[in-house]
């Protein structure tokens, strides 16, 4: 059996399709973790300021009760 340069030729065609779909596919996975890591990103900004008022309330709560516990009768 013999293989010539026109069947050497259809796989290096076939092969270079083949590399430019998964080129393809590469860059759009690329652009989607970008998209996931923006999203995330987003979440984690708006999720930061609840734990804040919180905070605040039970530092504002701490001081009432202390001043009132050593407030004179």
């Amino acid at each position: 059996m013999e293989i010539g340069l026109k069947e050497n030729y259809d796989q290096l065609v076939a092969l270079n399709t083949n590399f430019q779909i998964v080129a393809g596919d590469v860059k759009g996975l690329a652009r989607q973790g970008e998209d996931h890591e923006a999203r995330l990103r987003a979440l984690e900004r708006a999720r930061w300021p609840l734990p804040s008022p919180a905070a605040l309330v039970s530092i504002i709560a701490l001081v009432v009760s202390v001043v009132g516990y050593n407030a004179p009768d």
